[in-house]
């Protein structure tokens, strides 16, 4: 494994989240419809680390996949919605993070900046051995953490960013993600910025409002969240 170890690459950013559900696809989508529409000619990768079940590989495929100069990509693919190690031993393969780590070579060597979606949370196993604070820890990538706005969320978050700083995961910030309309109003009750800043010492970067299932599927309207709710400053790992 210690192959795989390199310095901060500062044109990959890993989304990676409290748990699953909590918005990671959306802000993901975010992003890179930002550069879809700001970018102007420079090239991007987009990956998913690797997917169990369907969803979102297809939705990137779907959205950006039909793009010049832009990769797509799912290295590895399990049936079985399922953690990773689970899902493969349901059929009778192991995890290849060689697999893993040239695709993700590949693309920082053909682009001039790739994003990774990771899944579940920091401590989902993606094998048996590794989680995905020590994928993230292991292969040097600059991370933010999808926080939903949700009863519990700041207990969330406070462990999982105590779980990035044993592992040496190097967080940038925090992303702040509206799962229902709900949730919009309620930020400074369930995910209190400056409660969160203050126990993590981490910077609230954004927040990603409730978005309808139409608008998570229109890139423009993707682009002008990214634009109006401080997310742009992240498009510019």
């Amino acid at each position: 494994m210690s192959n795989f170890s390199r310095a901060v690459d500062q044109k990959t950013l890993l989304v990676a989240g409290c748990d699953t559900g909590v918005g990671k696809t959306v802000t993901t989508s975010a992003l890179a419809a930002y550069w879809w529409k700001y970018g102007k000619d420079q090239s991007f990768g987009l990956m998913k680390l690797m997917q169990t079940g369907l969803g979102d590989d297809e939705l990137y495929q779907q959205l950006f996949g039909h793009l010049t100069h832009w990769d797509v990509v799912t290295p590895l693919k399990f049936a079985a919605p399922l953690a990773p190690p689970l899902a493969a031993d349901q059929e009778g393969k192991t995890i290849d993070l060689g697999v893993v780590w040239q695709t993700l070579q590949t693309m920082r060597q053909n682009h001039d900046h790739v994003l990774v979606e990771a899944l579940g949370s920091l401590g989902s196993p993606v094998t048996h051995e590794l989680t995905v604070a020590d994928i993230a820890a292991l292969w040097r990538l600059e991370t933010i953490l999808v926080v939903p706005v949700q009863l519990g969320a700041m207990g969330q978050a406070i462990a999982q960013v105590a779980l990035a700083r044993q592992t040496k995961v190097k967080l940038k910030g925090l992303v702040l993600s509206c799962a229902s309309p709900e949730a919009e109003g309620k930020v400074e009750e369930w995910a209190t910025p400056a409660m969160l800043e203050s126990f993590t010492h981490l910077p609230v970067l954004g927040i990603v409002p409730y978005l309808t299932e139409s608008e998570r599927e229109n890139l423009s309207r993707l682009a002008e969240i990214t634009a109006r709710f401080g997310l742009e400053k992240l498009a510019y790992f």
